[in-house]
């Protein structure tokens, strides 16, 4: 099982050592022509920590209208422009539902998605941005109502694609069914939690909406709010996002009965990686990636070490590897199919 090493990374040296599960660095989103590195950079943008993805293959950076009251969106689009990347080169996403405190500034109406849009792209400074995520379902917006919104961004060149965000899989299958009825633009992508503990849906159900209808999977929350790193196996640091004001959830999650069990599991994984030669958190990676219809998982990196470390991930996911990974994980979900037999 062989590693790209963290620091001497580059695009040439991705489309060589990329085989077998990962099929080279860059991917198709879901059946769509738009090509986007398997890894992207979520959440909390820096400068330099952009400027290193970018330099080694990472063309896609995701946001939201919500991250930060929509500072997010401004510091992006004010690194964007002072790089002087050209427009072409990268892929920028943003998702739409929570934008303000008034009533018809949240939620999926035609009105949000239009306003929410074109107050994101004037944060961003941008004429448009690739993709535009529905960041939930709305059920007081009808989803024609929502399909048409989205089919009109996209005619009026404020996006390229749209996408749907923690939707399940029968309301994204139903939007595809109204955008056919219609003759409108149907989503090409879901982002979806996904990591060892979290496996049903994206293992289960969205490889069946993408052989059927080609939507892909841009997953998130890879090493589990930080879990797998192994950081919680002796308590919660004072300086970790559990302790954080906000993340009361996620310290009670860690201390719950069900956390210290992934935690015992953590340390085992943690010891394959060992023997494997690479950290845990470049296993639980490279463990995503492997799952048929994931095009991206993005990383929420808060430092250039941790951000190197994630990008020499494994390059090869062997079979063994990943029996070896469910046998100790225990949670290998079925598939309908698996279940009928």
């Amino acid at each position: 099982l062989s590693r790209c090493s963290g620091g001497s990374i580059n695009t040439q040296e991705h489309t060589t050592h990329y085989t077998d599960s990962f099929s080279f660095f860059h991917r198709n989103l879901g059946k769509s022509g738009l090509r986007v590195s398997c890894l992207g950079l979520g959440e909390s943008m820096a400068e330099n920590l952009m400027t290193i993805a970018y330099e080694n293959g990472v063309n896609l950076f995701d946001t939201a209208e919500v991250y930060a009251s929509g500072r997010a969106e401004i510091t992006l689009g004010n690194i964007v422009k002072k790089k002087g990347w050209r427009r072409s080169s990268f892929v920028i996403t943003t998702k739409i539902y929570w934008g303000g405190q008034a009533e018809t500034e949240r939620g999926l109406s035609r009105k949000h998605i239009i306003e929410g849009l074109r107050g994101s792209l004037s944060r961003l400074q941008l004429d448009y941005v690739d993709i535009v995520f529905a960041n939930r379902n709305d059920v007081n917006s009808p989803m024609e109502e929502i399909v048409r919104a989205m089919t009109f961004v996209i005619n009026q060149g404020m996006a390229m694609y749209w996408g749907t965000s923690r939707w399940s899989a029968m309301e994204i299958m139903e939007a595809y069914s109204v955008a056919r009825q219609f003759n409108l633009i149907p989503p090409v992508c879901e982002q979806a939690e996904y990591h060892y503990f979290q496996r049903d849906k994206v293992e289960v159900q969205l490889p069946e909406l993408y052989h059927k209808i080609g939507v892909g999977a841009m997953t998130w929350s890879p090493l589990a709010c930080g879990l797998i790193t192994g950081k919680y196996s002796d308590g919660v640091p004072e300086c970790s996002r559990a302790a954080m004001k906000g993340y009361q959830w996620l310290k009670e999650r860690v201390n719950s009965e069900e956390g210290r069990r992934q935690l015992a599991k953590i340390k085992e994984l943690h010891l394959l990686a060992d023997r494997l030669g690479c950290t845990a958190a470049q296993l639980a990676i490279a463990w995503c990636l492997r799952s048929e219809g994931v095009s991206s998982v993005l990383l929420g990196v808060s430092n250039t070490d941790q951000l190197l470390e994630n990008l020499g991930i494994l390059s090869q996911m062997t079979p063994q590897t990943i029996t070896e990974i469910d046998a100790l994980l225990g949670n290998k979900p079925h598939s309908k199919k698996e279940s009928r037999a």
